[in-house]
């Protein structure tokens, strides 16, 4: 069966009380869909009203006209109030029904707990009251299509809206930002990971002001890691060369002079120090830089992973505290690395340390550009990938 997209929207309510990694949780855990895109999406009147009316008649008239009705009202921000949903794009086979699945359908919501099945979306974040005398409470935690046809629809008014946008959210004067990635080895193999961490991050109270999935280069990821390079040789060369000594000790029967251990140094421990910056480009980009032709330093090498831009009051150091040491051994619980890290280099996520290599770190990775408008346009071929990294 062919593979087809489509998406969900995490309202722009369910962001705010920092539900989206719950929301994502779900969705990668109930379903066998690839996450290919994300991106903040701040709705205008115009494009509310727009998607709106393509809502108005796809459900029996009462639900529509509620979805309808709640797209108008709650999708747009307040003037002076930027408020964002998350937009998440999927890949797979028959990715509506899967997604209306996982999400749980209005029908079910509208009648109550009894008619949500256990761990759907709307089951765990969505909110509908009517008391009489009293208005109705309406909120879905997301939005996503029940057909292919209206998937398409509704990505090609997403498409042309985010299209030449700067997709960040607008910001708070003042406030601080940061950068986030959640790296590679949470992708594979398919897990709830993702959102964990995500849900994770969320815990200091920061107001995420950007998403995308990005895929590095091995040149962009040895461009954004160019500063750990020097650390890994000054840290790592001397240990190297240590042990290599001690493997000569053992072998010749005496201990190297104080010469030939300052040149194993500087010689075998600097090409192993080299080495591993060689791996952690491999990881963070999936191909090995050694051997690389130019054209395939320039090429994404197939590793996924998803940055994440928050913005709030010292949100340098509260996203590093959520984090953790960049060691997991030293990472306590309830933090991302001690709970989902593996090793210094398979730590699950990146930070920046400072305002100031965030600023380095998204002028390297584009953070103002998305691609998933064109991975949108490819797919339904509405024209060329124009953007993708």
């Amino acid at each position: 069966m062919k593979e087809t997209l489509s998406y969900a929207l995490a309202t722009p309510y369910a962001v705010a009380k920092n539900r989206a990694g719950g929301i994502l949780s779900r969705l990668l855990s109930r379903t066998d869909l690839e996450l290919v895109g994300a991106s903040m999406i701040a709705a205008d009147e115009a494009f509310a009203k727009k998607y709106a009316g393509a809502l108005r008649g796809r459900l029996p008239s009462a639900e529509a006209e509620l979805l309808a009705g709640y797209a108008e009202q709650s999708l747009p921000s307040p003037a002076g109030q930027p408020r964002c949903g998350m937009l998440l794009l999927f890949r797979g086979e028959s990715p509506c029904a899967k997604l209306r699945e996982a999400c749980g359908e209005i029908s079910g919501l509208l009648a109550g707990s009894r008619g949500m099945p256990d761990g759907t979306v709307r089951g765990a974040y969505g909110e509908f009251a009517e008391e009489p005398g009293r208005a109705s409470h309406f909120e879905p935690a997301v939005l996503t299509p029940g057909s292919q046809a209206e998937a398409d629809e509704d990505l090609l008014m997403m498409a042309a809206f985010l299209g030449g946008r700067e997709l960040m959210a607008p910001g708070s004067p003042g406030a601080e930002r940061t950068l986030a990635i959640i790296k590679p080895d949470n992708w594979e193999p398919r897990s709830s990971r993702p959102g964990a961490v995500m849900d994770m991050l969320a815990r200091p109270g920061l107001r995420i002001a950007g998403a995308k999935m990005h895929g590095f280069s091995p040149a962009q990821a040895m461009e954004f890691y160019a500063p750990v390079k020097a650390a890994l040789r000054e840290k790592l060369s001397g240990a190297f060369g240590r042990r290599a000594a001690g493997v000569l000790e053992r072998e010749f029967g005496f201990a190297p002079g104080e010469d030939a251990s300052r040149a194993l140094a500087e010689t075998f421990g600097a090409e192993c120090a080299a080495r591993e910056f060689d791996r952690l480009v491999g990881f963070m980009s999936g191909r090995s830089p050694a051997g690389a032709s130019e054209r395939e330093l320039g090429m994404p090498g197939g590793a996924k992973c998803m940055i994440l831009v928050y913005e709030g009051e010292g949100a340098v150091a509260k996203i590093r505290a959520a984090l953790g040491p960049t060691n997991p051994a030293d990472a306590p619980p309830g933090t991302v690395r001690g709970e989902f890290g593996a090793s210094v280099m398979i730590n699950a996520a990146h930070a920046s340390d400072s305002a100031e290599s965030y600023l380095r770190e998204g002028e390297i990775l584009r953070i103002g550009e998305n691609p998933l408008s064109g991975i949108v346009l490819e797919s339904l071929g509405a024209g060329p990938a124009a953007g993708r990294d």
